[in-house]
C-alpha cells in the first residue's frame, strides 16, 4: 500500500506568524515508517516527494499516487533510496538490488515497477526521495565506499562531521535529485553550522541514529527570522529555498539531505555566519 499527503508551499512573511503547532503541521514529516506500507509526502517545493518504505512481513510495491496523475510512479520522476536499517532488497523492472545499511540506490525515470522487501531476516528502513525528471538515467547502487566524502567542522565548535555524497552528479547521473548523508562525530551536535540558504534549490532533512530519549532542534526560517522544530528519530523536515537548514541535538546523530531545483551545483550556497543569525 502506498499512502500520500499533500503540502503547499509557504511565503516567508506568512511563516513568521506560525505557532509551534502550525510550523510542525506544515514542515515536519513525523511518521514515515508504517508496517508493510509506503508513506509519502508530496510538497509543492519543487514538487519534491519524501517518504519511507517499511516492508516487514511482505514485499511492497511503490504505486502511483493521485497527485501525480501518472500511470505509474516513475513515469515522469526519478527516485533516490537510502536504507537506514538492516539489509533489504529493492526490485526494479525485475532486477533485484541488495541494499545494506547506509547504502543508496538511484532509480531513473521510466521504470514501471519498484518493490521493497526485507532480506536475510533483517529489517530495512528505506528512506525515499523523488523529484520530477526530464530524462532517463540508469539504475545505480552506491555504497559508502563509492561515495564522495568530505570532512568538515571542528570539535571546538561541536560540528565535526563527515559528509557522504551518495546520489550526486559526481557519483551518479541524475536529472535534479541529489542525496547524501552526514554523520556527526561523537561529542559533536551541530549540523550545517555555519548555515546557508540556496534560493535555487529546496531541501529535506531526515534525522536518524539518534539515541533513544534524545532530541534534535532543527532550525529553519530566513537568517534574520529563524524558527525551530524539535524532532525525534526517523523524522523528516521540509526546508524551503528561502530558509536556513541547520540543527543541534542533545547527542550526536546522522541525517540525510535531499534536494532538487535549479541546478546540481552542491557548492551553490549563500553562507550565513553564526553571529548574523537572529
Amino acid at each position: 500500500m502506498t499512502n500520500s499527503e499533500f503540502r503547499f508551499a509557504h511565503h516567508p512573511e506568512d511563516v513568521k506568524k506560525y505557532t509551534t503547532e502550525e510550523l510542525r503541521k506544515h514542515f515536519l514529516i513525523p511518521n514515515l515508517f508504517k508496517k508493510d506500507e509506503i508513506n509519502l509526502t508530496y510538497t509543492m517545493y519543487d514538487r519534491y516527494i519524501a517518504g519511507g518504505a517499511f516492508p516487514v512481513s511482505k514485499k511492497i510495491k511503490l504505486d502511483t499516487i493521485d497527485d501525480l496523475k501518472a500511470d505509474y510512479f516513475l513515469e515522469r520522476r526519478e527516485l533516490g533510496v537510502i536504507n537506514v536499517g538492516g539489509k533489504g532488497k529493492v526490485t526494479v523492472g525485475g532486477e533485484v538490488y541488495e541494499i545494506g545499511h547506509k547504502e543508496a540506490l538511484y532509480v531513473g525515470r521510466g521504470n514501471k515497477e519498484v518493490f521493497f522487501e526485507a532480506a536475510d531476516g533483517e529489517q530495512p528502513y528505506f528512506y525515499l526521495n523523488s523529484a520530477p525528471a526530464h530524462k532517463e538515467y540508469p539504475v545505480k547502487k552506491v555504497t559508502l565506499a563509492e561515495a564522495e566524502v568530505v570532512e568538515l567542522g571542528d570539535s571546538k565548535y561541536s560540528n565535526k562531521r563527515k559528509i557522504n555524497k551518495l546520489l550526486v552528479n559526481s557519483v551518479v547521473d541524475t536529472c535534479q535529485l541529489q542525496m547524501g548523508m552526514t554523520e556527526l562525530k561523537e561529542g559533536n551536535v551541530w549540523n550545517t553550522m555555519p548555515p546557508h540558504t540556496h534560493t535555487r534549490r529546496m531541501e529535506v532533512y531526515f534525522y536518524f541514529d539518534l539515541e533513544e530519549g534524545q532530541t534534535i532542534s532543527h532550525f529553519m526560517g530566513q537568517p534574520q527570522e529563524t524558527r525551530h522544530i524539535f524532532m525525534q528519530n526517523h523524522q523528516a523536515v521540509i526546508s524551503p529555498e528561502w530558509s536556513i537548514h541547520s540543527g543541534a541535538g542533545t547527542s550526536n546523530y546522522t541525517f540525510i539531505w535531499g534536494m532538487a531545483g535549479e541546478n546540481l551545483d552542491y557548492s551553490d550556497m549563500d553562507g550565513v555566519q553564526p553571529h548574523e543569525l537572529k
